[in-house]
């Protein structure tokens, strides 16, 4: 028996994931989530083999929870489900270890295929995904995205500076850099537009 937690924001669409996945015969949907706080804990309390996660939810988007469970060595097989077909979104899926990384839009017997292969051993992904990374690659450096994603939470160059333990002169650098590589006119547009691309 495979056994499943589902985490996904939206009620209606969660109650149809676990209804339809409970169908099958070698499946058991043992818990779900409406956040990623609790999906995580869910998770850690119930080991199941594999759980479905949204990519943005409250408390803790997806990702997070994805990259939580690699850092605590979960057996957990995590498999994203997003429709957000944003290339930032894909390689940090990839960077947190995911197993799975597919669009809501399919059929549930092309997910129920998905998760017995992953269970087999696969690796699956969209290939609407993997088009969407070849042709947008991220231009920033892991250093530029961590200190970008901390000017987006508000924090100025001075605190990022104490945080990452860099000058203030340095930090301000860095900003100036990923302005000029995403061709934005200033932070704020920079911030926007990495959002979007979902690079942090």
């Amino acid at each position: 028996m495979i056994r499943i937690v589902i985490a996904e924001d939206q009620r209606m669409l969660r109650s149809a994931l676990g209804t339809l996945l409970s169908m099958e015969e070698d499946f058991e949907v043992v818990g779900e989530a409406d956040n990623g706080e609790d999906a995580l804990k869910l998770i850690e309390n119930l080991q199941p083999d594999i759980c479905l996660l949204d990519i943005e939810m409250p408390r803790k988007s997806g990702l997070e929870v994805a990259s939580d469970l690699k850092k605590i060595g979960s057996d957990c097989k995590v498999i994203i489900l997003t429709t957000f077909a944003r290339p930032g979104y894909f390689e940090r899926a990839v960077k947190a270890g995911v197993y799975g990384y597919l669009l809501k839009d399919g059929s549930i017997d092309e997910l129920a295929a998905s998760i017995r292969r992953i269970m087999n051993g696969s690796k699956e992904f969209s290939p609407e995904l993997i088009v969407s990374v070849i042709q947008d690659d991220n231009p920033l450096t892991d250093r530029e995205q961590e200190i970008l994603s901390l000017a987006a939470e508000g924090k100025t160059a001075k605190e990022i500076a104490k945080q990452l333990f860099l000058s203030s002169g340095t930090v301000r650098n860095y900003l100036s850099e990923i302005t000029q590589k995403l061709e934005a006119k200033n932070k704020i547009e920079a911030i926007s537009i990495a959002k979007e691309k979902g690079w942090i």
